[in-house]
């Protein structure tokens, strides 16, 4: 049996905060100086640094208020780079302007000595996957 990497076990222990919308109970998972870096033109209002575990809060609370509370990631895959790096693909689901949509992004993770120091969030910008809506019904 092949032992887990150290980083993606690390990694496993954010989800579970991340899914109970508990960021403060991952406060020992982060490095003091932290930067939380996102990239995304079609969000100038919300791209840049966020700086400690208060930024990483903010940034969340910006996405929450952008996307009426609908914002969820589901990660589909860590890739352990090194010792320092792992790469996490991850699917975004949201709502935006009442249309739910689906993207892909890649947050790349630095860890140092244990603690997620930096990550940078990448989002697929150009691909956004729009699901349809229904038909409108009408009476018979």
């Amino acid at each position: 049996m092949t032992r887990e990497h150290a980083n993606i076990t690390l990694l496993s222990r954010l989800d579970k905060h991340l899914d109970n919308n508990d960021i403060a109970g991952a406060s020992d998972l982060f490095a003091k100086g932290f930067v939380w870096h996102f990239f995304n033109p079609k969000l100038p209002h919300i791209q840049g640094d966020y700086v400690g575990l208060e930024g990483l809060q903010a940034f969340l609370e910006k996405l929450a208020v952008v996307t009426g509370g609908t914002f969820h990631v589901e990660t589909i895959t860590n890739i352990p780079i090194g010792d320092e790096l792992v790469g996490t693909h991850v699917q975004v689901r949201m709502s935006w302007d009442g249309q739910p949509i689906k993207l892909d992004a890649v947050v790349v993770w630095r860890i140092v000595d244990g603690y997620l120091a930096e990550a940078w969030d990448i989002p697929a910008v150009n691909t956004i996957h729009t699901s349809p809506r229904p038909p409108l019904r009408t009476a018979a």
